[in-house]
């Protein structure tokens, strides 16, 4: 299925001058000591396997020794730079326990295991090439989710935290059937406000692979929240049916959750919900949002066909004449917004009038 909906590979956009003084502005730009292309050079590896002895597409990097002791110290500075004010006070308590390369998909991201030696706690950060796709999709993700997200960039490498949680594609096949049913009803209430969110800011591409489910305990019951953890897909695909998670077959399990546990009303009750708090994040951040919704309108993440395309899906979805009058993906973009942010305002106005 998702042959036909997505295309084959995505190009990777430049960082225009515009974004970068945008990404400067709110400290997301900052110099860092190793290139993506640094990390490339390495001189072995070996596959990666997950506890059933499986491939998981990740392949073990090895360098020679006479670089391996300056990667390893440029990649602890890069994680105090994230992580805390980037001074050297640290370094010598943190040890990087392995770097490993990605073979599938779109970024070919780097995974970097850091160990805080004194404790033996871990964490992870990745390294990638710096697309302006990708990047839109981390400052949408941090101004318009629930979730912040901390990233930075310099010249053409992107550095971008760990998202934790368990991978959506491990969770349906090997957690799900263990849940109740007041679980598994809350899991499909997530999934509809998942799905409802990524179609409203244009996140395509959310295969089950490519988000993953958050666990949290709360007194009697465990609670969940569902996390997209791949941007790499925003607003580039000119089918609609991209951006809605339900279309894809990795997702039919969670798809058949939502028609099993919620009625219709619900289904239409939660969506409306996560619309409304869509609008109250863009309201909430409002210079911020409209600086980064001007650096996409004047910037090309996709192509004309895509573009055309694209719009012409959404006049249909919607109705609203404005889809048609879009020249480029921002001005889609902003348009599906403002569509959601004035039906909430609308409702506020009768609300209050009433």
């Amino acid at each position: 299925m998702e042959e036909k909906l997505m295309s084959r590979k995505k190009p990777s956009f430049p960082i225009n001058e515009r974004f970068n003084r945008y990404l400067a502005k709110y400290n997301r730009n900052t110099k860092i000591p190793v290139f993506y292309d640094d990390l490339l050079r390495f001189s072995g590896s070996i596959v990666v396997y997950d506890q059933h002895e499986e491939d998981t597409f990740w392949v073990r990097c090895y360098y020679p020794d006479h670089e391996r002791t300056e990667i390893d110290n440029s990649l602890k500075q890069v994680y105090t730079i994230l992580h805390s004010d980037g001074s050297d006070d640290s370094l010598e308590f943190l040890n990087i326990d392995a770097i490993d390369y990605c073979t599938f998909g779109n970024s070919k991201p780097f995974r970097i295991r850091v160990r805080n030696i004194l404790n033996d706690s871990f964490t992870y950060f990745y390294v990638k090439k710096a697309d302006a796709s990708r990047l839109y999709g981390l400052e949408f993700e941090h101004l318009l989710s629930p979730h912040r997200i901390n990233f930075l960039v310099y010249k053409d490498t992107l550095i971008e935290e760990h998202i934790a949680g368990i991978p959506g594609d491990v969770f349906i096949e090997d957690h799900l059937p263990e849940c109740d049913n007041r679980a598994q009803t809350q899991i499909a209430k997530q999934f509809v406000k998942f799905n409802e969110r990524c179609t409203v800011r244009l996140l395509g591409d959310m295969r089950s692979y490519n988000y993953v489910v958050i666990p949290t305990h709360d007194f009697d019951h465990v609670e969940y929240q569902i996390r997209a953890i791949d941007f790499d897909q925003q607003c580039y695909e000119g089918n609609l049916k991209v951006y809605r998670p339900q279309f894809f077959k990795e997702n039919f399990k969670m798809v058949k959750l939502v028609s099993d546990k919620l009625e219709q009303s619900s289904i239409e009750q939660y969506r409306k919900e996560e619309r409304s708090l869509l609008a109250k994040r863009m309201i909430n951040t409002r210079s911020r949002y409209k600086e980064l919704i001007r650096c996409m309108i004047n910037d090309h993440v996709s192509s004309a066909q895509n573009v055309r395309s694209l719009r012409k899906d959404l006049y249909k979805y919607t109705t609203d004449m404005k889809f048609k009058r879009a020249r480029t993906m921002g001005q889609i973009l902003r348009t599906a917004l403002q569509f959601v942010q004035r039906n909430y305002e609308n409702v506020n106005m009768r609300r209050m009038l009433d």
